[in-house]
């Protein structure tokens, strides 16, 4: 059985990489795969700058809505904003 969050080896690259020698030291004491760690901090990485790109791509969309949500409310207010019904 293979473990899906990480890729087998030969769908990995051997990639050489500076890190500062008291991180790697500290890393080593605790015993962390430094590859796995490396590749989490590099995929965070990804995912904030896919995010903030996004945002930066979007900022007129979101801006326009945003302003629009100011003046008219949402597009579909929630069931609990509903009045009662007279009886």
């Amino acid at each position: 059985m293979t473990d899906r969050k990480y890729p087998s080896a030969e769908r990995r690259k051997r990639t050489n990489l500076t890190v500062r020698e008291d991180v790697m030291a500290e890393a080593k004491a605790l015993g962390l795969n430094t590859s796995r760690a490396a590749e989490a901090g590099i995929e965070a990485a990804i995912r904030e700058e896919k995010g903030r790109r996004w945002l930066e791509e979007n900022r007129e969309g979101i801006k326009a809505y945003n302003e629009h949500y100011e003046r008219e409310g949402p597009l579909l207010p929630p069931p609990w904003w509903a009045q009662p019904a007279d009886d």
